[in-house]
């Protein structure tokens, strides 16, 4: 039976994503700060912050048998408030530096094992700058960047490395007053799914929306002030 570990597992995408794969014969560990509503015989939940060290010292533990797949799928994010910008610096902590330390907890036994699969949920948002969600948009774009790297270097080594880049998705975090193209969380989980079964590097979806955000940073480029000094 695979194993897999799912962190942000109590909702969203993460929850549809724990069932899917239950449904499809795996082992799960699910982590996240909540409470799990999944009672399963195949099921094991944890609950811890990923900003901490404890999570840290959590994952090493149930990392030293190499998962088959791990799947990072934390994300929060805030409106920009200039009267309270330590908030700023959770979101990073969440969204990048938590994902950096996953990847440092369990990628080591994957390699030793020449086998293992580590997905991170991004988002399309990696390539637009905001002046309502800036540290959003940011941490995903270093989010992106830094796992296509890391993408590259594993290659070869029995290891994938994957990063999906959604569009807006009907959870918590979709806070925009416009939604255009927006997927379910049940859809959003079989596309984790499938690129754990294609182990493709990069995946954008939907397309469309892809398409659209592709368009919008044109659109930045042209507008921002300092393109025509």
């Amino acid at each position: 039976m695979k194993r897999a570990c799912i962190v942000g597992s109590s909702d969203g995408i993460g929850l549809s994503t724990v069932r899917a794969l239950l449904a499809d014969g795996w082992q799960v560990t699910g982590i996240s700060r909540s409470e799990s509503p999944i009672v399963d015989r195949h099921y094991a939940h944890f609950q811890c912050d990923v900003a901490t060290r404890e999570y840290r010292e959590l994952l090493q533990g149930l990392a030293r048998q190499a998962f088959d797949a791990v799947i990072y799928c934390v994300g929060i994010g805030e409106r920009l408030s200039l009267d309270d910008l330590q908030r700023e610096t959770r979101i990073f902590e969440v969204n990048l530096l938590a994902a950096v330390a996953t990847a440092s907890s369990v990628l080591p036994p994957m390699l030793a094992a020449k086998r293992g699969h580590l997905v991170v949920l991004s988002s399309l948002a990696d390539g637009l700058v905001s002046a309502e969600y800036p540290s959003y948009n940011a941490s995903k774009a270093g989010m992106s960047s830094y796992f296509a790297g890391l993408a590259a270097a594993t290659r070869g080594a029995g290891v994938s490395v994957s990063q999906i880049r959604f569009g807006f998705v009907a959870t918590k975090m979709a806070k925009s007053s416009v939604k255009p193209f927006m997927i379910t969380p049940e859809a959003a989980a079989k596309v984790v799914v499938r690129t754990l079964r294609s182990g493709s590097r990069r995946v954008s979806f939907p397309l469309r929306m892809a398409l659209l955000v592709a368009v919008l940073r044109c659109l930045q480029a042209v507008r921002r002030p300092w393109s025509s000094r």
